[in-house]
């Protein structure tokens, strides 16, 4: 079978990928009996040691006129010993921006996701680094394997996410069964193109991945940031390579004693507090927007609005499922939260969908969301095992909606398709001192967290903080934003330039946080809508900056 240069020949229950303009075609029966029954040696990758930096032409926009790209290859599995007949290998799009001055350090940077193309990452943090940090590091970002620009990548079905969907709340078994039977297509869907990726798709491969990029680099060690699912990657890498890293920044921490299943159960009920905030906000606001007096007025507008979706959607466009893909940006970033008010506002009180349209443009799923869902999905369906029992879910999210109705259900089905995934799954990467298979990194870590983020709750970086002995944990008080550091708060800033400049950690206490910082300010309102198109990661940020903000400047 060939789909877009590549050839795939299936041998046994295998799909082996052969990359390039040739074919190979493979035949057991074509090999000798002294070949048949001597093992085959294993053709192993010659590790890269150097990269071609070019310009890089398929990123746009470019932010960064010094931002340049390159490939690595490296083993689709990395199993040292292990033999196989034909070494299948991976594909990481890379982008680099170098040092203004002499490259002292180098920094490999996660925006987070799972599913996220974050090479454009490299320039959006060198530009918030203050200058004495931009003139001493390299940046390095990277789409991580099976997304973006690396090779193979993960598509599945983009005609899933056509308008209008089925309501996310089942009215009734039925409703239910045809939702699960959605899942259960994408899934197929997802395993049918993906070939042998789809086994290798797990954090500990990306971890993996990076190493192999330190090598590429020609560093001993790397600096490491992460953000959000990024944070998990960079605990996984720091304890599978504790002497690869000198530096490791996590910020918006994804707890590490709750695998994937129960992290997504967690996670409805900090989007539901996240969604209270602006209604509380809007309600605060109400001679712009005209939704309530109080939080629990706007929240009641906002439900009314889901359910005459339900029964005409906006502009034929925009139904239930799609008004929550689109208002769930509440819970990642405050800078959305007057574009959303405009929006609801216009719906409500004028009838004028268009606002409320071109939100979902902006920020709900389409055609173009399939390779980043199905990046998400290869990754959480297989970091961790999930109940295979649809009995478990659906107890779950009756529970879990009665309690957080904003994403109850809508993050049972986002993640519904795990339930019959085609990758093997395997246990969840546990880091810590005791019964934990994995020891934790115990070097310096600065951890990061605001407290009102809705994206991965709080408490999970306390929890990290207990399993990395020399972490510092920075807390936000009353922050809104999922995504802290070099965004803009000077308190938050300094701990962390301090910390990458000189290794200077804030003092550890006996309990957390270490320092706490005042949020910056809640937005003010727009009567208008102003939004740029930034796609939604489940685990991801949206964007780390205020309009208007650029470097980080510390004293």
């Amino acid at each position: 079978m060939v789909r877009g240069g590549r050839v795939r020949v299936r041998t046994g229950t295998r799909w082996v990928a052969y990359c390039g303009g040739g074919v190979l075609l493979a035949s057991l029966t074509a090999l000798s009996p002294a070949q048949a029954t001597t093992p085959i040696a294993p053709q192993a990758p010659v590790p890269e040691t150097t990269l071609n930096w070019e310009p890089c032409e398929d990123l746009d926009p470019v932010e960064d006129e010094n931002l340049e790209c390159a490939t690595l290859t490296v083993p689709m599995v990395h199993e040292p010993g292990v033999a196989h007949a034909v070494a299948e290998t991976v594909e990481i799009a890379l982008s680099r921006v170098p040092a203004t001055g002499t490259a002292e350090h180098t920094m490999l940077v996660n925006p987070g996701g799972p599913g996220s193309a974050g090479r454009q990452w490299a320039s959006h943090t060198h530009l918030r680094m203050p200058e004495e940090l931009r003139e001493t590091y390299d940046v390095v970002a990277f789409d991580p394997r099976g997304m973006g620009a690396s090779t193979p990548g993960i598509t599945c079905d983009p005609d899933f996410f056509t308008p209008v969907r089925k309501d996310t709340v089942p009215a009734d078994a039925e409703e239910e069964q045809a939702l699960r039977a959605d899942a259960e297509a994408y899934a197929d869907a997802c395993a049918k193109d993906a070939g042998p990726l789809l086994d290798h798709m797990r954090t500990e491969d990306t971890a993996h991945d990076m190493d192999a990029m330190r090598v590429a680099l020609g560093r001993d060690q790397v600096d490491y940031l992460g953000y959000s699912y990024g944070s998990y990657l960079g605990t996984v890498y720091s304890s599978l390579y504790p002497d690869s890293v000198r530096a490791v920044v996590l910020d918006s921490v994804v707890d590490p004693d709750s695998p994937w299943y129960e992290s997504n159960l967690a996670q409805s009920r900090a989007l539901d507090r996240a969604a209270h905030n602006f209604f509380d906000w809007v309600a605060r606001h109400d001679d712009t927007y005209g939704l309530g007096a109080d939080g629990d007025a706007v929240a009641d507008a906002y439900y009314d609005l889901r359910s005459r979706l339900g029964e005409e959607p906006a502009e034929d466009t925009v139904g239930p499922t799609e008004l929550e893909g689109a208002v769930i940006v509440v819970a990642y970033s405050g800078g959305t939260w007057p574009a959303v008010a405009s929006a609801l506002s216009a719906q409500i009180r004028d009838g004028d969908s268009a606002p409320l349209v071109e939100l979902h443009e902006n920020y709900g799923d389409d055609a173009g969301s399939d390779p980043g869902y199905g990046g998400y999905l290869a990754v959480q369906c297989t970091d961790a095992e999930w109940p295979k029992d649809w009995k478990t879910w659906n107890a779950d999210a009756r529970r879990v909606h009665e309690d957080a109705p904003f994403m109850g259900w809508h993050n049972i089905w986002y993640n519904a398709p795990c339930a019959t995934w085609g990758g093997e799954s395997a246990p969840w990467f546990q880091v810590g001192d005791g019964p934990y298979e994995h020891p934790a990194y115990d070097g310096d870590v600065l951890l990061v967290h605001a407290t009102d983020d809705g994206a991965t709750s709080v408490e999970g970086a306390h929890s990290l903080r207990e399993r990395l002995p020399g972490s510092s944990l920075v807390i936000e008080d009353g922050g809104i934003t999922h995504g802290v550091a070099l965004t803009g708060n000077a308190c938050v800033d300094e701990a962390v330039v301090d910390y990458l400049r000189e290794g200077v950690l804030p003092e550890r206490g006996a309990e957390g946080p270490d320092l706490t910082c005042d949020a910056r300010p809640e937005p003010e309102p727009r009567s208008t809508q102003s939004a740029p198109h930034t796609p939604v990661d489940r685990l991801g940020p949206i964007g780390l900056e205020y309009p208007g903000e650029s470097a980080v400047t510390v004293e």
